[in-house]
């Protein structure tokens, strides 16, 4: 029987948000049999609490945000994609603040601070979502789909008319281990000119070569390079890990997509609920 995880000591971080550029008090913490993923923002009084489901996804644009009424938590994915391949059930996450911090762009912090605060097992038994029948979402180029797999597998293909880019292609059998080892470094990233766009909007307040890859239009611009050669399209594995996870359960099917992002991952988990012959 494989139980459900939670974590064992309460652990702090502290970073500062992307879009927002505030700074961020983020707080773990154990959570009971079958509670699932609770973010608290604690900011407010009383303290409002937004659990990580599908039906709480506000918005898609630039990144996962959960909302319930006009409270809102946004840059969800990375962290969420931390405690799904780390194989933490149930944890509380408290917020002073309106977004997840951006760390370094990748899931590695998160992934450490989780390692860090260790797990513990419930005796209850963990729920899988096993895909029975394919489920499939086209939207423009976009596509992604899931068909049936003994275990939780991501085949990503990305492709942008962009040298340092271009096409690029993998696919991951989801473990722990292979969540730490190939996919929670991986960071996100930007083109320049969007950059640049996004801040006189007033978003991307905290974006800086210090939390994401940078691209012009010939070269990436943070000095250290590439974590890994194909670090673009990791990180949008490291992406739908967290989006799909909003499903509510761990899946055991594969995941196929291309082009994809937060909206077509999250039309997917959407269509995959509606249609409980699928699973």
């Amino acid at each position: 029987m494989i139980r459900q995880r939670t974590l064992k000591n309460v652990i702090r971080a502290t970073g500062v948000g992307l879009h927002t550029g505030e700074k961020v008090y983020l707080t773990l913490r154990p959570a009971p049999i079958d509670a699932g993923i609770i973010f608290r923002r604690v900011d407010l009084d009383p303290p409002v609490e937004v659990r990580a489901k599908a039906e709480n996804v506000g918005d898609t644009t630039l990144s996962s945000t959960l909302s319930v009424g006009d409270v809102r938590i946004s840059t969800v994915e990375h962290l969420l994609s931390a405690l799904a391949g780390l194989g933490i059930d149930n944890a509380y996450v408290d917020l002073s603040a309106a977004e997840v911090p951006i760390m370094d762009g990748s899931a590695a912090p998160f992934a450490s601070i989780l390692e860090e605060a260790g797990q513990i097992r419930h005796p209850q038994s963990r729920k899988f979502l096993a895909i029975r029948q394919p489920v499939s979402v086209i939207d423009g180029e976009k596509r992604v789909s899931i068909i049936p797999s003994r275990f939780f597998r991501i085949t990503f293909d990305i492709a942008f008319q962009h040298p340092c880019i271009a096409l690029q292609q993998r696919s991951v059998k989801v473990t722990s281990a292979a969540f730490r080892r190939d996919l929670a470094p991986a960071r996100t990233f930007g083109f320049l000119r969007d950059v640049e766009m996004l801040k006189a909007a007033g978003l991307a307040r905290g974006g800086s070569l210090e939390n994401a890859i940078v691209v012009d239009d010939e070269k990436i611009l943070n000095p250290e390079g590439l974590r890994f050669q194909d670090e673009f399209v990791r990180h949008k594995i490291l992406d739908a890990i967290g989006d799909l996870s909003l499903i509510g359960y761990p899946i055991l099917g594969h995941v196929r997509a291309f082009k994809a992002g937060h909206d077509v991952n999250h039309q997917l988990v959407e269509k995959i609920l509606a249609t409980p012959e699928s699973w």
